[in-house]
């Protein structure tokens, strides 16, 4: 059973948005504010690659080139959520989008890889197609 659960995927067109969320499940007894939460996305054929996250101190979050400036991350504590807010979508960025979550220390971009995280989501479709 999956720790953490995404939605908001789908397909639109080259500039649209799309808003994920990712929450905690039910079962799970995870406070997302008291960890790092990450988002990763994989292509066809591609590996798993970071795409933005929080620092565990929540003091910044870090995005990778290919999505500054058109990505956010944000979480609602109240809700035990967070999201990611995708705006001016490409092509390029179709691919399933996994939350996760890292009990240990993430303070750096460096640190936002898959072997730092230790909780994932089953994920959610984002296809973007002319």
């Amino acid at each position: 059973q999956a720790h953490l659960v995404e939605s908001g995927g789908g397909e639109v067109h080259p500039g649209g948005s799309l808003r994920l969320s990712c929450a905690a499940s039910e079962t799970s007894g995870f406070d997302l504010k008291r960890n790092a939460i990450g988002w990763f996305r994989q292509a066809p054929g591609k590996g798993r690659e970071g795409v933005a996250a929080f620092s565990s101190n929540f003091r910044n979050t870090f995005y990778a080139d290919s999505v500054k400036g058109r990505f956010i991350m944000s979480r609602d504590n109240v809700e035990n959520t967070v999201y990611l807010q995708m705006n001016n979508l490409e092509p390029e960025d179709t691919a399933k989008y996994h939350c996760a979550l890292a009990m240990g220390d993430i303070s750096s971009w460096a640190d936002v890889h898959i072997d730092e995280y230790d909780y994932w989501g089953q994920g959610t479709q984002v296809t973007v197609s002319p």
